[in-house]
């Protein structure tokens, strides 16, 4: 069982199974919905994927034709998404508290990634445990 939460802890789920292979979405409503460089996601099969708590928190917005993005109405976290008639819920894993025990394979839609997002440069940027300086 993998588990995952929304920032603020109301919305709970689970994923039974294994997760498919992450990827990372350039697209421009992924990027505009997360506000970052990309949206990282697995497709669960709906039968794995299951709420916990919080489920009335679940709010939705149709980001395209058929498409509806799911978040906690509280505190905005995008949980998962469902285009019609898929079998599998678009999982943001941003939102994950467990090991998924899978890695990235692929970006897909770089035709429309942000222009200050260098995706060969992106290995190279130093790496720090917390904040790069002083603060606390």
């Amino acid at each position: 069982m993998i588990k995952g939460s929304c920032l603020c802890g109301e919305v709970k789920y689970a994923i039974s199974g294994e997760m498919n292979d992450i990827t990372h979405c350039h697209c421009t409503s992924c990027r505009k919905a997360h506000g970052a460089a990309f949206s990282s996601v697995s497709a669960v099969p709906i039968k794995h994927f299951h709420i916990l708590s919080g489920e009335k928190l679940l709010k939705s917005y149709e980001s395209s034709p058929n498409k509806r993005r799911y978040f906690c109405s509280n505190c905005g976290s995008q949980i998962y998404a469902h285009r019609d008639p898929q079998e599998h819920y678009i999982v943001r894993l941003g939102t994950l508290d467990d090991d998924p025990k899978v890695r990235p394979t692929n970006h897909i839609w770089v035709s429309l990634k942000a222009p200050w997002y260098d995706i060969e440069h992106d290995g190279k940027l130093k790496k720090f445990e917390t904040w790069p300086d002083k603060r606390s």
